[in-house]
């Protein structure tokens, strides 16, 4: 039984921590884009805490005291991201972390939590799963993984300031936005789905090259129904008119002019 706690501890204490145990001194992006990355949202559900995730830790001289529940938390700080350097060690709660999923570190939400990130220097949003302990810097909040990074748009400025918002559901399905409460619904995209035609080509190859260009870049899907002759490359769906705006305006200062919205039925 003290062994089993002993491990515990340690499993606690290594996430996001240097302790000598990974390849890597410093970390570093992967030198390929898994073809099995998702980046839709994680859905909120209700998950028992891990107790052992809810005890006091020490790491690089500093103690952490996690919040017993994480129901009403709302925090804005600044966000970093983890790759290569974890991919395929243990998480805090004895998950394997895997960067090309939605997850993140924080150092005080109990594991599993569900949170809602919004980088707010673009707009962007995504729901991740917070499973590790992280990140032991000064001043930042959460930890993102590559993926939830990517599709933050935090990748190519390493950090951003964002809002975290915990979605808490508890175990009669009620969900807890931030400080925000209301019902679970199964389906809460808009009765019409936005999609952005990028382009419309008559050369399949360049269509799916640039396809995956497209999805790489701004991490949203993309896909490629036939017409006519023509491949048309639609980036899709977007689940709020808001976001597909700000998605259309950066489409067009890319160089994409001819570039649209267009719904499509649920």
């Amino acid at each position: 039984m003290k062994l089993f706690f002993l491990v515990l501890i340690f499993l606690l204490l290594v996430a996001c921590a240097d302790t000598g145990r990974y390849s890597q001194r410093h970390d570093s992006k992967p030198e390929y884009i898994s073809a099995d990355i998702d980046f839709k949202d994680v859905e909120p559900q209700y998950e028992p805490y891990l107790p052992a995730s809810m005890r006091p830790y020490t790491v690089l001289g500093k103690s952490y005291t996690p919040l017993k529940t994480g129901k009403g938390y709302s925090n804005t700080g600044i966000a970093s991201w983890y790759g290569k350097k974890f991919h395929g060690h243990l998480t805090a709660n004895g998950e394997i972390y895997n960067m090309f999923t939605m997850t993140a570190a924080h150092k005080t939400l109990p594991l599993p939590s569900f949170v809602r990130v919004t980088n707010l220097n673009n707009g962007r949003q995504a729901v991740v799963r917070v499973n590790d302990r992280g990140p032991f810097h000064q001043n930042r909040i959460i930890d993102l993984s590559y993926a939830a990074a990517m599709k933050l748009g935090v990748l190519d400025t390493g950090t951003a300031k964002v809002k975290v918002d915990v979605l808490h559901v508890d175990q009669n399905g009620l969900l807890t936005v931030g400080n925000q409460v209301k019902p679970i619904i199964e389906n809460p995209i808009s009765e019409n789905r936005v999609f952005i035609q990028v382009a419309a080509l008559s050369d399949r190859i360049k269509a799916q090259r640039l396809a995956k260009g497209l999805k790489e870049q701004y991490a949203i899907n993309v896909v490629t129904p036939s017409k006519d002759g023509l491949v048309r490359l639609q980036m899709g769906p977007i689940d709020k008119q808001s976001e597909a705006d700000i998605l259309l305006e950066r489409l067009k200062k890319d160089g994409f002019k001819q570039a649209f919205t267009l719904l499509a039925p649920p």
